[in-house]
């Protein structure tokens, strides 16, 4: 029997306790989760242990049985994700097996040449993983409904319109829909291409009815930005992450995506500037502002997980990995939640800087290059905003008199 803590682990996984609470406290997992973690070590050891299985008998199957059991009664059990931490550490210490692959079908070969044709156009990786997610939705959809091999058997037009008509259903948003329609697009140029379809379906794909510049952007003001910002709780590790992010939204304009991709390589100390990682591949140098500078370099010394990864930013649930673009959106929505301010997500303070600057009679061209926009008909939405400057374009209503 191992004892970690004042947990008692029996059965055949006891004398990998120890070990196991090792690597936890080495991901940066915190006491109180190490001991959860070492609790469901030691339920699934018993129960290994109950049923009279060994070590060799833990797999994806045994384990989702185990939990099964586990929320007999209504009771609250962790999920297969939960315990993966558990199941990586015993496969890399060669205590347990790897799981056998799944077979391959036909669908799978057809979509890594897919995979393969898209990555030689120079796509961002991004959008690679989301044009062949779309294709194998689209392709394994109709391998399990019609019986099909690899999804292309017989492809038309109607049932290219029946999937965008049912993913619309969903109530996806019409830019959401537009994205889909260039996925789907991309897909049959490629079935196109390999003769898989005997005609050029792309060109029957219905368009997603939506036009540019026809609202007025929402306005945030600069105040209700300082108070945002001001409501992170720098005295917690959390708080000294988010406070340094908003930062570099609101002051600095940053994307989501661009605060995610930030590297420890990036921060310039000396110079006083930093590398920003945009859109299709752009690496722009910015100036570093003091202020920024100093919330970064708190968050670095005092919280930041000791790890091995070089993004500047990690999550605070262990182990520490870095963020996702909609992580970090979703840190705004939540901030906005204690600060008592509508929910937002981060590009709303991207906007918020450009009509500030605005109001203070900074020209577009040179919101556009703090923006880094390339296009200054992106940056002349901003102008729709600026009342004042709109009302000196209106007529005078006109006045009859009798």
């Amino acid at each position: 029997m191992g004892k970690v803590g004042r947990i008692s682990v029996s059965g055949p996984l006891a004398p990998f306790a120890e070990g196991f609470r090792i690597e936890l406290q080495r991901l940066g997992y915190t006491p109180a989760s190490r001991v959860f973690k070492i609790n469901e070590m030691s339920r699934l050891s018993r129960w290994l242990e109950s049923r009279g299985l060994g070590t060799g008998d833990v797999s994806t199957a045994s384990v989702e049985a185990f939990l099964a059991g586990w929320r007999v009664n209504g009771r609250r059990a962790p999920t297969l994700k939960a315990m993966k931490p558990l199941l990586d550490w015993l496969f890399a210490q060669k205590v347990i097996g790897s799981e056998p692959p799944a077979p391959r079908q036909p669908v799978d070969d057809l979509l890594d040449e897919y995979h393969q044709w898209i990555a030689k156009r120079g796509l961002a990786a991004r959008t690679v993983k989301r044009y062949k997610a779309t294709a194998r939705r689209f392709l394994a959809g109709r391998c399990q409904t019609a019986g099909l091999a690899t999804g292309a058997e017989d492809l038309t037009g109607r049932a290219v319109t029946t999937f965008l008509l049912a993913e619309a259903s969903r109530g996806l948003a019409p830019g959401s829909l537009q994205c889909l329609v260039g996925d789907l697009r991309s897909l049959l140029r490629f079935l196109h291409w390999k003769k898989l379809t005997p005609s050029a379906l792309a060109e029957s794909v219905p368009p997603v009815p939506g036009w540019k510049d026809t609202t007025v952007p929402p306005r945030l003001a600069a105040a209700s930005v300082r108070i945002l910002v001001d409501s992170c709780d720098r005295a917690t590790p959390t708080g000294l992450r988010d406070f340094a992010m908003l930062l570099l939204l609101a002051r600095l304009g940053l994307r989501a995506a661009e605060v995610a991709r930030l590297e420890l390589g990036d921060l310039d100390w000396r110079a006083g500037e930093f590398v920003v990682r945009g859109k299709a591949r752009h690496e722009d140098r910015m100036p570093l502002p003091t202020d920024v500078g100093a919330a970064l370099s708190a968050y670095l010394v005092q919280a930041r997980p000791r790890t091995e990864s070089r993004t500047v930013f990690l999550t605070v649930a262990a182990p520490p990995r870095p963020m996702w673009p909609t992580t970090v959106s979703q840190m705004v929505w939540r901030q906005c939640a204690r600060a008592g301010l509508p929910p937002m997500r981060a590009h709303r303070l991207r906007h918020a800087l450009a009509t500030d600057l605005l109001d203070h009679g900074v020209a577009l061209p040179e919101i556009g290059q703090i923006l880094r926009q390339r296009d200054l008909a992106t940056t002349a939405s901003y102008a729709k905003v600026d009342y004042s400057a709109l009302r000196e374009l209106a007529l005078p209503w006109p006045v009859v008199t009798r």
